[in-house]
């Protein structure tokens, strides 16, 4: 059976929160793209280019430990590596005004 091709980010969004239903990856996830703008807004403030190199060091990494050690899924950024970014921090933003819980209901 074939995978699915997304066309667009709404279709893709509910695919990706069914690849994110473990407590501890959620927090990964929250905790990594949170960082990710934390170290945005810090290199643009003081204009300093090492806070920009560590933002996908910070964001990959904590995701991807949530998936290939909680989730044991693969990350959808290897199949959809715009709409799985867009989704962090469509997610990040979810879970900071509770849209989403990090307490996945099944």
């Amino acid at each position: 059976m074939a995978e699915k091709k997304f066309k667009l980010l709404k279709e893709f969004y509910p695919f990706y929160l069914s690849e994110h239903v473990n407590t501890t990856s959620r927090v990964l996830h929250f905790i990594g793209t949170g960082l990710v703008v934390l170290a945005f807004f810090t290199g643009f403030l003081f204009h300093n280019w090492r806070f920009f190199l560590l933002m996908p060091v910070v964001g990959y990494g904590f995701a991807w430990m949530g998936h290939f050690f909680f989730e044991k899924n693969k990350p959808a950024t290897f199949q959809y590596p715009g709409y799985s970014l867009a989704s962090d921090f469509i997610l990040f933003y979810d879970l900071l005004t509770e849209k989403q819980s990090f307490v996945v209901k099944k």
